[in-house]
């Protein structure tokens, strides 16, 4: 795709250079270990993407697969967001249609089964689920846990409260990352997978959480999450819905050229 013709960000640009999905760089090669340092980056470079799709484009696109292995890793380990088969877009203002659930196990933000609106929201859980998978070295659901802590949401939660957050890291960084960095990454992933949509942040707020330019609430514990979250979704529904209220599997999985979004935002 010509660059001189789209203001398509450059973290959504596929090139014809060897990419690697970052689910596999995190679970399944058995040499290269992804440094700290990269998945920082990584990390910053699909919200870049994801604020570009959700505020800065013409229309509002909803990604509703933001997972590891939809992540694209070329040589220099610059990442690249990709499969838009199941994107969907609506004009800046207006309402999401509803539409059957899609997605990945473990990535599906819980409201979607009850409302069947794929909003931004959502794929801002999805992100808080990427954000803890690749801080912990897990997936969001690993059968190979114990039992209790099947849900990687759940074990990072209980490690907040235990009050070493940290240490749910990935063991295989052997203990060479930034621990305020690491904290924020994890405590932001955990705010993106509140229960109630509207308790996330958005792209643009989490952005500057992640670059430095501001801070995250200063009375931010577990206990805080959930009176908030839950108290605002016990005002939009008669029942609490987590990861086992979804019952989809990856749907769909089409791929659609980034070339197929013309344009910019106006």
């Amino acid at each position: 795709m010509d660059g001189a013709s789209t203001k398509m960000n450059s973290s959504l640009f596929m090139t014809s250079c060897p990419m690697e999905a970052l689910g596999h760089s995190l679970h399944h090669k058995k040499s290269g270990i992804l440094s700290w340092e990269q998945r920082f980056s990584i990390l910053k470079g699909v919200a870049s993407a994801l604020l570009y799709l959700h505020e800065e484009w013409e229309q509002v696109v909803v990604h509703r697969d933001v997972k590891a292995n939809n992540v694209l890793l070329d040589a220099d380990m610059n990442a690249r967001l990709g499969d838009f088969g199941l994107a969907r877009l609506y004009d800046h203002g207006e309402e999401a249609c509803t539409t059957h659930i899609v997605g990945t196990l473990g990535y599906i933000a819980p409201e979607l089964s009850r409302t069947g609106k794929a909003t931004t929201h959502c794929d801002m859980f999805s992100y808080g689920a990427l954000l803890l998978e690749v801080a912990c070295g897990r997936p969001p659901i690993d059968p190979n846990a114990s039992s209790k802590w099947v849900l990687l949401l759940d074990w990072v939660r209980e490690c907040w409260a235990a009050g070493c957050i940290v240490e749910a890291a990935d063991p295989k960084l052997d203990n060479e990352y930034a621990v305020e960095e690491m904290e924020l990454v994890m405590k932001l992933g955990l705010i993106c997978c509140q229960k109630m949509p509207e308790a996330r942040p958005t792209m643009r707020e989490v952005i500057c959480y992640l670059d430095g330019s501001d801070n995250l609430p200063s009375d931010l514990s577990p206990e805080y999450l959930d009176v908030y979250g839950n108290k605002l979704f016990a005002g939009s529904c008669s029942s609490s819905l987590g990861f086992s209220g979804i019952n989809s599997s990856t749907m769909g999985g089409g791929v659609i050229s980034s070339g197929s979004l013309k344009g910019g935002r106006h």
